[in-house]
């Protein structure tokens, strides 16, 4: 079985058309989308697109899910996905809500020459907790705690990554939609090896598109997250002051 793994793909449906014509060139049995999915300039049509695939797409909720619902579903939305939030939900509509709203939180498949695989968005406890290639193993063993399978594959960061915690394998795949370095659309390829992958698509033609959607800012959106988008200096010393946070004020008890 070889699986192709798509995290964060944030409503950027010309970076997800790209790379799954790029999967389909190759073949691959299995498609896992790893969690924020829609959230961003295209929501709507992502999901629609990743809806085809049938089932040939196993699908796992990332914190962006769960703020869509609760937005959806009246409740208030604080912090940065707020606006997100605000932009979706008049591009989404109630078929969109109850697929979103039905999502696991992880999913275990057994991947050959890997063995059994967890995936989840952010970390098996959380969809929303933040872990760093260069997190201290202290961390990185809370995170695991209680994990059984030697294979994790997590997103959330946007930064891709395959590194080994305490005989564990643990892989980030990085963003289709919103990748922090070089440009392009990163995800992984799994079976019987790991491979870290990037496709390149037209940056300038994508961003007229998505300026043309609808989203609030879209422009903004597209020179932000596609044409110009941050660097991994920067994205980690953001989310290096996050996990700081987190560890002086624990989102789970551990």
């Amino acid at each position: 079985m070889r699986i192709a793994v798509l995290a964060d793909i944030h409503g950027n449906l010309p970076a997800l058309e790209a790379v799954l014509d790029e999967v389909d060139q190759i073949g691959v049995d299995r498609i896992v989308l790893l969690g924020d999915i829609a959230g961003g300039p295209m929501p709507a049509q992502t999901l629609d697109r990743l809806v085809s695939l049938g089932d040939k797409a196993v699908w796992v909720h990332g914190n962006g899910e769960r703020e869509l619902v609760a937005g959806f579903d009246g409740e208030a939305v604080t912090g940065p996905a707020a606006e997100v939030v605000a932009g979706c939900l008049p591009m989404l509509e109630q078929r969109h809500r109850a697929l979103l709203a039905d999502l696991p939180m992880t999913v275990s498949i057994d991947v050959d020459g890997l063995g059994p695989t967890l995936f989840c968005h952010a970390t098996p406890r959380r969809d929303d907790e933040f872990i760093l290639v260069d997190s201290p193993i202290q961390r990185w063993e809370q995170v695991l705690r209680g994990v059984t399978e030697r294979t994790v594959i997590c997103g959330h960061t946007h930064m891709p990554f395959d590194r080994l915690v305490n005989r564990r394998r643990v892989v980030n795949p990085g963003s289709v939609g919103m990748a922090y370095g070089p440009r392009g659309a990163y995800w992984a390829l799994l079976g019987p090896t790991v491979e870290l992958r990037r496709t390149a698509y037209d940056l300038q033609a994508a961003a007229e598109r998505i300026a043309g959607s609808g989203y609030p800012n879209a422009a903004a959106w597209a020179e932000e997250y596609v044409v110009n988008p941050y660097d991994d200096v920067a994205a980690l010393e953001a989310f290096t002051a996050i996990v700081a946070e987190e560890v002086a004020a624990p989102l789970v008890a551990d």
